[in-house]
């Protein structure tokens, strides 16, 4: 029976024994810099430390042993610092005691091709043997500022030590760090975990952790891949039910590679698109650089995002608050109208050449006169009407913007309205200072301050499903099979999915039988599991109001088809001719990372061209069905434009609903589906899909008891 692995972090985040494996007093060596960390810039007390050194009796006078299974009892963490060749000796020697938590420092593994690779399955298959969680390895550790502890080799850990509410995780050490050192402008990280190779360990994990830790207001969290799609969804939902917004960005946002694809969903289906997708499912506030990551994340420890904010803008001058008002609008944030009380107040305490009608440009009178800016900015922030106010400093003036400094510092504890100072200029002056040390967190640009307003925003409208968890990934399948779009149209049909009435035949004249039976007009299509694509090909004939035209299409499809492909036309569909309405396409996929996703949006053949599509996770509800076709710019279509008749909306949310259910019981045998088009009616005339592209999983089967000899 495997060992249990929890997913509880508190022994690794704090730890009450740690072990430096490699410890050094060689200056400069990363074991003097561990260890340098752990005891004099971290607070050790209660904690037992173990030395660890093969040659060395002593370190700084404290006796050290040569081997982790030399202790008296395992620790509960262990930090690795020894060469690569000797990690896994050391990592096995760590589990046979009992170790914990393993920190694997050394680099040298899956960066480096497929030995390091084969190492780390080796490292892998350890922890899922033993318990025994490995961190790491190429990781520069992990340090809880809350509780000032560092496990980690960096030499600037004792400078970047600012404790605070934001748990962060990254992969990378670089990345973390640039978040680290936004402490001088206030921003403090509680935790931050730095994941590298993730053999085991990921950042899920620690999304987890920290969707639980008490100390934890918001969680940042920057990735070059993701490593188990699954966790990563469940530890995003798990801090969404427990309030704690997340944070994400991704580093490097290309397109998979050319893939073999037989339908259009496939061909505009990338990593990009179907990563952002899923982080705005799954609560993910998503942001784009450094900069963002670390704005929106400071902005979320100073106010709890709001659905429809009002902001008001506040400063000294005209110039400043134009310029952020008009980001503002830019960005479609709305600005507040201040109530009469408001502006009677403005009246009692501004001069009368000062605007306040917001943006408020209380002119440069307040630089001088504290007892003019305090009471009227803080009129602005009780203002009925306003939900945050932004304060722009274009420029510094010494010891008169440090006043100003001051005065927001005051006048936030007076108040619950959020004041979002924006510091432009390139000099740093003691208003600078003022706002740093008063927890302002100044942003450094307004177009920066106007994105964090615009992601905190978003969130605030963010709505999650209680209990919701997608389909998941799974194992992918070795062989493919396609369906003919008749046997596609079955599947469909008996799932609930309205296709026009139709039926298979054999030969000119079994069209026209079937054509008079189901009714005239008509529409003739090529059926074959070689042919995907008819109308490429030119094995579909539309509108067809009589037998002679049907005899006629049947030929013209059986000669082309064969021009084209060298395939002979055997069969052929006849259908009902749908009625007017408008296409949209509807695809699901199966994404290596995250597993089934469902692709929305404008249809027919021009939906390469466009590529104006939503997606998201199945399955669907009826919340995530409408928020879903209500994404795509060509959303507006559906209400009907310029006098068109608004189409079936209640059609086609029941429609995408029987579609995921469709996937739902079959998800491990559907590879792909595409609708396209499906077409729209009008209200109350319902949906039909027109084609359909089913590619199934050709998976062996399994032998039954009786097949076993």
């Amino acid at each position: 029976m495997a060992p249990v692995r929890s997913r509880a972090l508190d022994t690794l985040v704090d730890p009450r024994s740690v072990a430096i494996i490699g410890a050094s007093d060689r200056p400069f060596s990363l074991g003097q810099r561990a260890v340098a960390n752990l005891l004099d810039h971290s607070d050790v007390e209660g904690r037992t430390i173990h030395l660890i050194n093969r040659t060395s009796p002593q370190i700084r006078g404290i006796d050290t042993v040569p081997s982790v299974l030399d202790l008296p009892e395992a620790p509960d963490v262990a930090e690795l610092v020894v060469p690569a060749a000797a990690t896994l000796p050391v990592l096995r020697e760590c589990a046979e005691i009992g170790v914990k938590y393993a920190v694997v420092f050394t680099s040298g593994f899956g960066e480096m091709g497929p030995e390091g690779k084969a190492a780390e399955a080796e490292m892998a298959a350890l922890a899922r043997e033993s318990g025994m969680r490995i961190y790491g390895p190429n990781s520069p550790g992990l340090c809880n500022n809350n509780a000032r502890l560092g496990l980690m080799f960096s030499p600037s850990y004792y400078l970047d030590q600012l404790p605070g509410p934001i748990g962060l995780a990254t992969q990378g050490g670089g990345v973390g760090r640039c978040f680290l050192q936004a402490m001088e402008r206030g921003v403090g990280v509680g935790l931050w975990a730095s994941t590298g190779n993730e053999v085991d360990l990921t950042v899920a994990d620690f999304i987890h952790y920290m969707a639980e830790a008490d100390d934890i207001k918001v969680i940042a969290t920057a990735m070059e891949g993701i490593r188990d799609g699954d966790a990563f969804v469940d530890a995003c939902l798990h801090a969404a039910e427990r309030g704690k917004p997340v944070v994400g960005m991704k580093v490097g946002r290309s397109e998979y590679g050319a893939r073999a694809v037989a339908s259009h969903t496939g061909s505009i289906s990338g990593a990009a698109e179907v990563n952002s997708a899923v982080f705005k499912q799954v609560g993910i506030i998503e942001v784009d650089d450094m900069d963002e990551l670390i704005d929106t994340a400071a902005l979320l420890t100073r106010a709890a995002p709001k659905a429809s904010p009002k902001y008001a803008v506040y400063g000294f001058s005209g110039g400043g608050c134009a310029m952020a008002s008009d980001a503002l609008g830019h960005a479609g944030l709305e600005m507040a109208e201040f109530t009469p009380q408001t502006l009677q107040r403005f009246e009692e305490v501004l001069p009368d050449y000062a605007a306040w009608t917001n943006p408020v440009d209380a002119t440069s009178d307040i630089l001088t006169k504290p007892e003019i800016g305090g009471p009227s900015l803080l009129a602005t922030c009780e203002d009925a009407n306003t939900d945050l106010v932004v304060y722009p400093f274009p420029c510094d003036y010494e010891e008169l913007t440090g006043q100003i400094g001051h005065t927001i510092v005051e006048t936030q504890a007076q108040t619950q309205t959020p004041i979002v100072p924006i510091w432009m200029s390139d000099r740093l002056g003691s208003g600078y200072q003022a706002l740093v040390d008063g927890g302002m967190l100044p942003i450094g640009s307004i177009r920066r301050g106007v994105t964090a307003l615009r992601r905190w925003q978003e969130r605030g409208s963010w709505q999650h499903t209680t209990g919701w968890r997608p389909l998941g990934r799974r194992a992918a399948a070795s062989a493919r099979r396609t369906a003919t779009e008749p046997e596609a149209k079955a599947a469909l049909a008996a799932a609930g999915i309205p296709v026009p009435q139709n039926a298979v035949v054999a030969g000119a004249e079994d069209a026209v039988a079937a054509a008079e039976r189901i009714g005239y007009p008509v529409v003739l299509k090529v059926v074959s599991d070689e042919i995907t694509h008819k109308s490429d090909v030119g094995g579909v004939r539309v509108g067809l109001t009589d037998a002679a035209a049907v005899r006629e299409a049947y030929a013209g499809i059986a000669e082309a088809v064969q021009a084209a492909t060298g395939v002979r036309v055997e069969q052929v569909m006849v259908e009902q001719m749908a009625p007017e309405g408008i296409d949209m396409l509807v695809g699901v996929t199966q994404d290596p990372t995250f597993g089934a996703v469902l692709t929305f949006g404008f249809g027919g053949i021009f939906v390469e061209l466009f590529a104006d599509v939503a997606r998201r996770l199945l399955p669907l509800t009826e919340q995530s069905a409408r928020e879903l076709i209500a994404e795509p710019r060509s959303a507006a279509l559906l209400d009907g434009l310029r006098g068109a008749l608004p189409r079936d909306k209640d059609a086609l949310v029941a429609a995408l609903l029987a579609i995921s259910d469709f996937v739902a019981q079959h998800a491990d045998d559907i590879e792909e589906l595409e609708i396209n088009p499906l077409r729209v009616g009008a209200a109350g005339a319902g949906v039909l899909a027109l084609d359909a592209v089913l590619i199934r999983a050709d998976r062996p089967q399994q032998p039954t008891e009786e097949g076993i000899a």
